[in-house]
């Protein structure tokens, strides 16, 4: 509970930097102390909103650091249209922290104290001021709100953004400030993480997100607590940089105690993932110590002022929320396995489609024609008359109708969109999900009206109507057939005559000239047919080739450009992504 407690006048901070208030006052949050005379010596001093503005140099990323989160933020903008809002949440959070941030001072370091019911933070936190600011006892929880303590002017705009009440705010013992050592320190007590308040714990959550460094304060007893292992120190593994775990309270271990339960520290630590900063490694930084008896509170004085004046805390700590916002993302940006369509996989799909609408079919049927005319062009006279006789009631269009039955139009429908469904699990394979679904919908969207297009391109593209047309050496072979004609009609006449007694008998001349004709008409003709094959054959190969080539561009403007772009956009994405990853090449 807070009690009321009488004003003290302090000119300290007036003396430092003349914007801080002259009247500060006790909002009742200073309560017991181990040392009753010590407090009464150095008293606290609140610390209100200036009323003059002071010149706070901004907080600056570095290169890698501004690289990464414009990837970032360029990241959430092409996602959006594919990943719902709650997994970019995460992502979307850091950018705006990070923002917030770089524009607030760069000259300070928010350092949190947390730790459990009775680990000691809040004696720990008035052993760093030189003066009792929170309030400690038995009773639990005692630290019901975030309460801050700064060591410099200029962090008005920080602790602000912390949302902790003007009330609520402190500043250091006078010989605390004056060493200089933890200047550009802000220092927030927050309440306990495992408290059995809920607002305690929302609270503990909210700052733990804003502040740029953490002092996790835990005790023999219960530094092996699952709720602080589990809840926090494992989700922040890769916060390592920014983490101070301080074994408190080692006046209650005897001999050598503190030695072992530090070392299974340690091993904990390392379970979760946490690397220590050893051996001038990066990484955590683990201490022993006793608040109480003041044993060990100089090395941690000492390591967070040399934290505080490297200046760097604030951009580790957003780097490492970019990195856990990335790997958070990694399940909806990182493929399984290489992605995309293979040359392959896109003849395939234009081979399905050419079948579905009879290229092959047509080219034979082309083929057929075209040996047709020839025999009809080429053909004995007889035989052609014959032909004629058959063939009076056809249309000498050489041309075959495709798909003209009702069956044939259903089976290539179904073709169609077999090959569709193929070819979008060929490109969504290995996708993550959201870039899986998004190929295979661009994909049944090119299908609608698909088999219709063909069928129009198939139709242009086709044979034209009428006979094929006919090489140069074709009038060559009709002259040499009609002289065979011709031979024949002349022999028989000639036998005629000798017949009927008008010319002289020599039946060898007349004879002769009929077998010749006889004999060469067919001959011609098997002459034209085998000189027709070669033309024949490029006729039709040239009409298969037509329809294929109208299929593949129809199916290629109407799933496969739509399916490119949807693996490109997911190829930006991916590569963007390895840039928030800090990888040069995009992420596998």
């Amino acid at each position: 509970m807070e009690t009321p407690s009488r004003p003290e006048p302090s000119s300290r901070a007036d003396a430092d930097s003349g914007t801080e208030s002259s009247t500060p006052w006790d909002d009742g949050l200073i309560a017991r102390r181990v040392n009753e005379s010590a407090a009464a010596e150095q008293p606290a001093v609140v610390e209100t909103r200036t009323s003059g503005r002071q010149v706070v140099m901004p907080l600056a990323y570095d290169g890698p650091l501004r690289s990464r989160l414009d990837a970032l933020r360029e990241l959430v903008g092409l996602s959006r249209t594919r990943l719902d809002s709650k997994t970019l949440a995460e992502a979307g959070r850091v950018l705006d922290e990070a923002a917030a941030r770089r524009r607030l001072s760069g000259q300070h370091t928010v350092v949190a104290i947390a730790g459990a019911t009775g680990s000691g933070k809040s004696q720990l936190f008035n052993a760093l001021a030189g003066v009792t600011i929170s309030e400690t006892g038995v009773r639990r929880p005692t630290t019901a709100s975030p309460l801050v303590c700064s060591w410099s002017d200029g962090a008005v705009g920080l602790i602000d953004r912390l949302g902790i009440p003007p009330r609520l705010r402190r500043r250091p013992a006078q010989s605390a400030a004056a060493d200089g050592q933890l200047r550009g320190l802000v220092l927030v007590d927050l309440p306990d993480h495992d408290s059995a308040a809920v607002a305690h714990r929302e609270q503990v959550d909210r700052v733990l997100a804003l502040v740029d460094a953490v002092i996790w304060v835990v005790d023999p007893e219960k530094y092996a607590d699952a709720i602080l292992h589990e809840r926090y120190l494992r989700p922040m593994a890769g916060h390592a940089e920014i983490m101070f775990v301080v074994l408190n309270q080692t006046d209650r271990l005897p001999g050598e105690a503190t030695d072992q339960v530090l070392d299974d520290l340690r091993r904990l630590l390392d379970e979760d993932g946490i690397a220590l900063g050893e051996h001038g490694e990066p990484g955590a930084t683990v201490l022993a110590l006793s608040a109480l008896t003041g044993d060990g509170v100089g090395d941690l004085r000492e390591a967070l002022g040399q934290f505080v004046a490297a200046r760097g805390a604030a951009a580790r700590r957003i780097s490492a929320d970019v990195e856990a916002a990335g790997w958070r993302l990694r399940p909806v940006y990182a493929a399984r396995r290489r992605t995309g369509l293979s040359e392959e996989a896109r003849d395939e799909f234009s081979a399905r489609l050419a079948d579905a609408i009879g290229a092959t079919a047509a080219g034979e049927a082309a083929e057929r024609a075209w040996l047709r005319n020839a025999n009809r062009a080429c053909g004995t006279p007889w035989l052609r008359l014959w032909r004629w006789y058959q063939d009076r009631g056809e249309a000498p269009t050489g041309r075959l109708s495709l798909r003209t039955q009702t069956d044939e139009e259903s089976t290539a429908r179904q073709r169609v969109e077999q090959a569709v469904r193929t070819v979008a699990e060929q490109a969504s394979a290995g996708l993550p999900g959201p870039w899986a679904q998004a190929v295979r919908e661009a994909a049944v969207r090119g299908a609608q009206g698909l088999p219709e297009a063909l069928d129009e391109l198939a139709a242009r593209a086709g044979l034209p109507p009428g006979r094929p047309p006919r090489p140069g050496w074709w009038p060559g072979a009709v002259l040499v057939q009609a002289a065979m004609t011709i031979l024949q009609i002349v022999g028989g006449l000639w036998l005629v005559g000798q017949i009927v007694g008008v010319m002289a008998p020599n039946l060898g001349v007349p004879v002769l000239l009929m077998v010749a004709g006889i004999v060469g008409g067919p001959l011609v003709e098997w002459g034209c047919r085998i000189a027709a094959r070669g033309p024949a054959r490029r006729y039709g190969l040239e009409a298969e080739r037509r329809l294929r080539e109208a299929a593949a561009g129809c199916g290629r403007a109407r799933v496969l450009d739509p399916v490119a772009a949807e693996l490109l956009r997911y190829r930006e994405v991916r590569e963007q992504y390895g840039r928030v990853m800090g990888v040069g090449g995009p992420v596998r």
